[in-house]
């Protein structure tokens, strides 16, 4: 199961284990059992601290199932499936945390976690290629190693096929917390804890209180936030970051190839390093907190207030809230949303094996998509609004090269179609002949393009009528103190290296502001 650089790399990390732990599998008679109780004993050959049992008996009623757990102690962290691919990380902090090396994870976060005071059991459903899947099965597996109330079980969605299908889970995550619906996407372990604490808010906002006034506040934590949060740092002056989600859209990105002098890196491993960077310094970083409003006050300052109540000054903002998946605000839309209509090709295209999808968006991350998608389903159909399509040249060949995509331009989605609980197909205007016409299918993925976050900005500064924040060549907004940065604002291109450019731009320009005011 594993190859010499993997077994290598874990017995390594294995040697940080303080205590014994024990696996114990629940194997039958399938190919997957198979494979996961190889795996097991692969992993307690590494190091003499694990030991394993396997039981015919089902756990927590699935088998397959690996569970994790310090050496005499009730198991709480349970694998239904084989955790290799993504979520191979996610089985090697299981493995550390059982064996009580502590956790990377902010000791606040960890505290919270730890104080929780009532019965917490999460299902996460996962497939393998989701890249978003394993932050979510980490976050919950630490709640359940470091709380005795809190169970969590990574689900396989490709194996539990029949859970998948009477669940009707048509996107991943989809996290089940004690049998209902808990939430779906991308979650970091703040904001799992957030949801599940009920007194989460009133502690948030109670720390924030009494936080002196910033000289420079960075709103948004992707890319450009985290630039001008470094740029603003190494000026010396007091500076803070407010993000709902560190790394914002970056995290949700697969490959990146176009980040000059790295030829290829991951979303997730990048937003690891933009991080990693901005602890660096002494910026003062607020994490899962959403700004609702920003607004000018008395002395010069302005003020950022946040969802919890908190209230935040500074003497200059930066604002780098970034942006959103544009979605084709059609009927059926938001009814089949995570019921056939998704967002993320990589997440929940194996969900749809063998299926027939369709693509919205003719652009490079539409088509990439479907020469994706083409090597999972059973056919893709890709609908263009325009009569060109945007992709790069390369991109359409190799779309045009493959048997099991069709590509229709001129075509305008007017309608998502479904039983009530699924998706069924979809209906489309032919913009040249004005004829209406109904693809069949299971799926749809949308990928038009980007909406910026910016909708509570429109009482503070100017925007262009797509919403987007305008700036000058120093990130300066209409609004004296307040600059803007990235994906948010109205410069030409959104790229992960322009937006670091601007988020710099931005922090020089509110240093050039304070030093002059």
């Amino acid at each position: 199961m594993l190859d010499a650089t993997m077994k290598q790399q874990l017995g390594a990390y294995l040697n940080n284990l303080r205590n014994p732990i024990e696996l114990v599998v629940s194997v039958n008679d399938s190919p997957k059992s198979k494979e996961l109780e190889e795996l097991a004993r692969e992993i307690v050959e590494l190091n003499d601290k694990i030991s394993m049992t396997t039981t015919t008996d089902k756990i927590g009623g699935r088998s397959p199932v690996m569970t994790v757990a310090k050496e005499g102690s009730e198991s709480r962290v349970a694998f239904a499936g084989v955790p290799l691919g993504h979520e191979f990380t996610s089985l090697v902090l299981a493995l550390l945390q059982a064996g009580s090396h502590p956790s990377k994870e902010e000791q606040v976060l960890q505290d919270q976690a730890k104080d929780l005071n009532r019965e917490l059991n999460f299902e996460v459903y996962i497939s393998l290629s989701c890249h978003n899947c394993p932050d979510v099965v980490q976050a919950v597996n630490l709640m359940a190693a470091l709380n005795p109330k809190i169970t969590a079980t990574m689900i396989d969605g490709g194996v539990y096929q029949d859970e998948v299908k009477s669940r009707d889970i048509m996107a991943v995550p989809a996290v089940y917390l004690n049998g209902e619906p808990f939430g779906n996407g991308k979650m970091t372990l703040a904001e799992i804890l957030n949801k599940v604490d009920d007194e989460a808010d009133a502690k948030a906002a109670a720390a924030l209180a009494d936080k002196e006034a910033y000289e420079v506040l960075v709103v948004g934590g992707g890319p450009a936030g985290a630039s001008a949060a470094i740029y603003a740092a190494r000026k010396g002056i007091r500076t803070g970051i407010v993000a709902e989600r560190f790394g914002g859209q970056v995290s949700d990105t697969v490959g990146i190839e176009n980040f000059i002098s790295v030829k290829y890196t991951e979303g997730p491993q990048l937003v690891a390093h933009l991080e990693e960077h901005v602890k660096e310094y002494d910026v003062d970083v607020m994490n899962a907190q959403k700004a609702v409003a920003v607004r000018k006050v008395e002395d010069g300052l302005t003020e950022v207030e946040l969802a919890n109540g908190a209230v935040l000054n500074s003497k200059s903002v930066i604002l780098a809230t970034g942006a959103r998946w544009r979605e084709m605000n059609v009927p059926g839309e938001q009814e089949y949303r995570n019921k056939g209509v998704a967002y993320c090709p990589h997440c929940d295209g194996p969900l749809f094996k063998g299926k027939r999808v369709a693509v919205i968006g003719g652009g490079n991350s539409g088509i990439e998509a479907a020469i994706d998608l083409a090597g999972i389903v059973e056919h893709v159909t890709v609908l263009e609004f325009s009569d060109t399509l945007r992709a790069d040249a390369v991109l359409v060949k190799k779309a045009d090269s493959m048997a099991n995509v069709t590509i229709i331009k001129q075509a305008m989605t007017t309608e998502v179609l479904g039983d009530g609980q699924r998706v069924t197909g979809l209906q489309y205007k032919d913009r040249a002949t004005d004829e209406t016409h109904v693809v069949e299918l299971a799926g749809i993925f949308v990928q038009i393009g980007l909406v910026p976050n910016t909708e509570f900005l429109k009482e503070t500064v100017t925007l262009t009528d797509r919403g987007e924040v305008v700036i000058d060549n120093h990130g300066q907004t209409n609004v004296p103190g307040i600059f803007a940065a990235g994906d948010c604002t109205n410069v030409a291109y959104k790229q992960i290296i322009i937006s670091m450019g601007a988020g710099a731009t931005a922090a020089l320009g509110a240093f050039d502001h304070l030093i002059r005011n």
